[in-house]
């Protein structure tokens, strides 16, 4: 049954002429879901008689997450009465009615493999041109109670598609639905839909959708970004090959010295066990240390390299933070000849070749990567201008500054600008420092290239203001790159009032499955039968996550697997790369450590 009254279902087919059976309408509401709150727009229910369809929106009508739905490009949704008996039986379910699926307009005819972007429609006194598939989103699950209707859209080719509104006009039910252009290409929504989300993508397809005007400029922009990757050929295989992990899993290392740099900070150099050289890092990258040692469950925590990265041995500088458990024993208790369980270095925060300047940014303990990267820049004798600036409370508590002005003085362009926060005059004039915070003022100041990048580590707040500033004195945003030490921001749409905790084990009785390690969050849980993913458990415990469909199509999820084993349910249309896992539908094999 469909519609607002459960009128008798029409048959499944394309209308000689396509016509408006419904028009809906609905503004963003506070929906509770999975013991949380979504504020969403996806409840539409019709509107009897003409409404406005207005250049934004149609008049009544408004999303909860403007980040992915509405606005200018996506001002009304369409959806067609042949999907609706498709899932009629798909689902064996008879309880749908219009604006079932959140369209604006539920239509006969206009199907998603015939309607292609660029298309241009005349309904009422309104114009419309087709921009894009529909979003896939969590959010079109949670109105009908299936949370694999997301991937189920992409699959079987049923996405709905957008429309932009070119002439604003009054539009009703029962109006009939005139072609006026056909977008140049002829791409369809289905043949749109399928070439961001699923494999086997047709190059020539890919071309075209990179060139279509009418498409809206996100989804122009991403197949651009993959027609680059898909067009590097041997370039981009190589570098695939050059960034796999040098090993899997965890590997035993010897500690082959434990130097106190500060009274807080130790830096430990680690060694191969059997003394062969280790493989080489890029500058910039990190290492994760399991460590049995320090408590059950063995605590995972990741810390960037300091040292140059073919050096043959690594070494991480470790800060001893208030209540560390993990930190507290590789600074004070650690001894040469332990043992450590050591990941493959990983990151991407990585210093890129190239000729112009370069910025290394870093407050505190946020110097480590950046240090590495002025040991690569040293070690290749470059030619490049440097500029190392570096913020700490005063002198004694800036460890490997000596490290960073020997490197410093070996390059021909380096610029050298360290603040004491905390120093005396006095202080300040012995190491040639700048007394107070580094801020935008001292970067203007300074008159730093604009046509550099940067790289910028340290406490979050540290960087938040370092990319402001440096976007506010004309650098191009792309070319500003962070660190981060712990997890990354989360990314859940649509999500409000969540209170900040910081990750737990969840409540109830423990979980009986496979031990998961949340790796920068520093939490480990076993997996509870009770739950369907590691998204879910994440979610329980906490743990920063970033998501959007939660059903293995858009990728936002991809986690990288530092060890272990996962199997998936349901499989993800396109399998993410070896090493990584789309957690919303992974569930645990073995012990596994990610990521995140």
């Amino acid at each position: 049954m469909i519609g607002h009254s459960r009128t008798t279902t029409p048959p499944a087919r394309v209308s000689q002429v396509p016509r408006v059976l419904s028009v809906n309408v609905g503004m963003p509401k506070d929906v509770a879901w999975q013991g949380r709150t979504v504020h969403t727009g996806i409840w539409k229910e019709p509107v009897h008689g003409p409404v406005m369809a207005r250049r934004l929106n149609i008049d009544g009508d408004g999303q909860g997450d403007l980040a992915g739905h509405g606005g200018e490009q996506r001002a009304v949704l369409v959806y067609q009465i042949q999907s609706y008996t498709h899932w009629q039986r798909h689902l064996g379910r008879d309880d749908f009615g219009f604006g079932q699926f959140g369209e604006n307009l539920t239509v006969d005819g206009l199907p998603d493999d015939v309607v292609c972007v660029g298309d241009r429609y005349r309904i009422g006194e309104a114009e419309f041109e087709v921009t894009q598939p529909r979003v896939t989103c969590y959010r079109v699950g949670m109105r009908l109670d299936e949370p694999r209707l997301p991937a189920l859209l992409v699959s079987h080719h049923r996405p709905g598609f957008y429309m932009r509104v070119l002439t604003e006009g009054l539009i009703q039910a029962g109006d009939r639905i005139i072609k006026t252009r056909t977008g140049p290409g002829a791409l369809s929504i289905a043949d749109t839909d399928a070439l961001l989300y699923l494999p086997g993508r047709d190059p020539a397809k890919l071309h075209l959708a990179a060139q279509l005007p009418a498409l809206s400029p996100g989804w122009r922009d991403s197949f651009r970004d993959l027609l680059t990757a898909d067009t590097d050929g041997a370039g981009a295989h190589l570098e695939s090959v050059a960034a796999e992990p040098a090993w899997a899993g965890f590997r035993s290392m010897r500690v082959a010295a434990v130097r106190r740099e500060t009274t807080t900070v130790s830096s430990i150099h680690l060694a191969a066990t059997d003394g062969s050289r280790l493989p080489p890092t890029r500058a910039g990258q990190y290492l994760t240390l399991r460590i049995p040692a320090a408590g059950q469950p063995a605590p995972v925590r990741s810390y960037s390299l300091s040292s140059a990265p073919d050096g043959g041995t690594y070494r991480i500088s470790v800060k001893h933070e208030p209540h560390g458990i993990a930190s507290a024993f590789l600074t004070t208790t650690l001894q040469p000849g332990t043992l450590l369980e050591v990941a493959a270095p990983r990151g991407d925060f990585l210093l890129a070749d190239g000729t112009g300047p370069v910025l290394l940014i870093s407050a505190g303990i946020g110097l480590t990567p950046v240090l590495s990267m002025l040991h690569e820049l040293a070690t290749r004798h470059s030619a490049r201008e440097v500029w190392w600036l570096h913020g700490a409370r005063r002198p004694g508590e800036d460890p490997l500054a000596d490290e960073a002005h020997g490197l410093l003085a070996s390059l021909p362009h380096a610029h050298e600008h360290v603040f004491y926060s905390a120093a005396t005059v006095e202080e300040s004039r012995q190491h040639k420092a700048h007394r107070g915070r580094l801020s935008y003022d001292e970067l203007v100041a300074l008159a730093l290239p604009a046509a550099a990048n940067a790289y910028v580590c340290g406490p979050s707040a540290f960087m938040a203001d370092m990319q402001r500033a440096l976007t506010a004195l004309g650098m191009d945003p792309r070319d500003i790159h962070t660190e981060l030490f712990g997890a990354v921001p989360s990314l859940n749409p649509g999500l409000i009032g969540q209170p900040h905790r910081s990750p737990h084990p969840p409540s109830g009785a423990p979980g009986t499955g496979p031990l998961v390690t949340f790796a920068r969050s520093g939490l480990s849980a076993h997996f509870p039968t009770s739950l369907r993913n590691v998204l879910e458990l994440a979610d329980a415990c906490d743990v920063p996550t970033r998501w959007s469909c939660r059903s293995g199509v858009c990728h936002t999820c991809i986690t990288t697997v530092l060890s272990g084993e996962v199997s998936y349910s349901p499989d993800p249309l396109d399998p993410p790369d070896g090493g990584q896992v789309l957690i919303c539908c992974a569930q645990p094999d073995t012990d596994v450590v990610l990521d995140m």
